[in-house]
């Protein structure tokens, strides 16, 4: 037997070891993930140095990839780390978390991008949830504040990206995400304005950024003078026309986030056919972990991303919470059989390796040849969120 097909082989065999039915104890289960979980970040909190943030783990060199504050993913180490302390009561990953918060907080200023949502809200908003310290609280606000100063009137929309050769005004998808910040602030203590901003910018992309079978585009690029669409591309995905598997479960996400927020019908019917697109989709797999690209046709040389399954997950795991029988029932189960699955050895590290990082087999960007089948602090993020809201809302007592 060649190499690959007995590596395929075992990965099928992996596969079927963790396929979900009625006998699957889900409670022992996830929390089996999250004992692990403490544990493997205990790993990696020893690795990391004071003045970075973990972003990936090259296991070829054996090596720990960081980054600086201002990279866009700074802000799920210390979120994951609140999540873990919320779980555990473990004293020391809340104090690593404190550590890394000391550094991260004059990112409330940066304006480089739109990305303050992920470094800010995830970190900090966890932060402020769990403690209620009103210092936590001041930076989310200004960091709202200054997410405000990219919206650009004329487009209805908040930039992503700077101007450049590539992209006059780009408007990402994944911008979305950041519309948390703006909405939670508003409603605790923040200006009126940060809400307005957030729904005029989701209106927006709903026009512009959707087909009409619900996927979404990558980037928008639009002119300034005329508020119009100039271009519509990609930036990570396979093609201008294709769906980018991570860019997909952004929108879902954000959209039933939106309606948390504001109890708008049109956001819970975008997010419900957000979700009808992702889960019928005939190139999802049967694990329901999406190749990196939803219009790249699958097979065992194609990348999976598991990060856009993880945050599928925990975005169904919500949307479920605004839904009633046999479409909960529906989105629900493709939860459930996305956490069983990354719960297997096809896609969770062993215990120790992998740098400390929880899952394997996600994908930053095939286009730019950049972080293709490696760990990535945003999957392991929202894979143990997803462990959190499955076992709050749905596991009994």
């Amino acid at each position: 037997m060649n190499q690959k097909l007995l590596v395929v082989c075992l990965c099928f065999s992996q596969l079927l070891q963790a396929q979900p039915d009625a006998q699957t104890d889900l409670r022992k289960v996830i929390d089996n993930d999250l004992k692990f979980a403490v544990q493997q970040y205990h790993v990696l909190m020893n690795t990391v140095p004071a003045d970075s943030m973990p972003r990936t783990y090259n296991a070829a060199a054996d090596r720990l990839v960081t980054s600086n504050l201002e990279w866009w993913t700074s802000g799920f180490y210390p979120g994951t780390l609140w999540y873990l302390y919320e779980f555990s009561g473990d004293a020391s990953l809340r104090k690593a978390a404190e550590q890394k918060l000391s550094i991260l907080e004059k990112e409330k200023y940066y304006t480089g991008n739109h990305d303050l949502g992920f470094m800010m809200f995830c970190s900090f908003g966890n932060a402020y949830r769990i403690t209620k310290d009103p210092a936590y609280k001041e930076v989310i606000l200004t960091a709202a504040q200054t997410l405000t100063k990219r919206y650009r009137p004329s487009i209805k929309a908040i930039q992503s990206w700077d101007s450049s050769a590539a992209f006059r005004c780009p408007v990402i998808i994944d911008n979305m995400m950041n519309l948390e910040l703006l909405e939670w602030s508003a409603a605790n203590g923040g200006e009126n304005q940060l809400a307005d901003i957030a729904e005029t910018h989701a209106n927006t992309t709903i026009i512009n950024h959707f087909r009409p079978d619900y996927s979404t585009w990558h980037v928008i690029d639009y002119d300034l003078q005329t508020g119009l669409p100039r271009a519509k591309k990609t930036a990570q995905g396979a093609a201008d026309s294709s769906s980018w598997a991570r860019g997909q479960s952004w929108g879902l996400y954000g959209y039933t986030m939106m309606y948390r927020f504001t109890r708008k019908k049109s956001y819970l019917m975008q997010a419900r056919h957000i979700a009808d697109y992702l889960i019928h989709h005939p190139n999802l797999p049967a694990d329901k972990i999406p190749y990196w690209d939803y219009s790249v046709p699958g097979g065992p040389d194609v990348k999976r991303d598991v990060s856009a399954g993880a945050i599928m997950a925990s975005a169904l795991l919500e949307l479920g919470q605004y839904t009633t029988g046999k479409e909960k029932k529906e989105y629900l189960d493709v939860a459930k059989t996305i956490i069983v699955y990354l719960s297997s050895p096809a896609y969770l590290a062993t215990p120790g390796k992998n740098g400390g990082f929880l899952l394997l087999h996600s994908v930053g960007s095939i286009p730019h040849k950049s972080e293709i089948d490696v760990p990535l602090t945003y999957a392991d993020y929202y894979f143990v969120e997803a462990l959190l809201r499955y076992k709050k809302w749905y596991l009994k007592k």
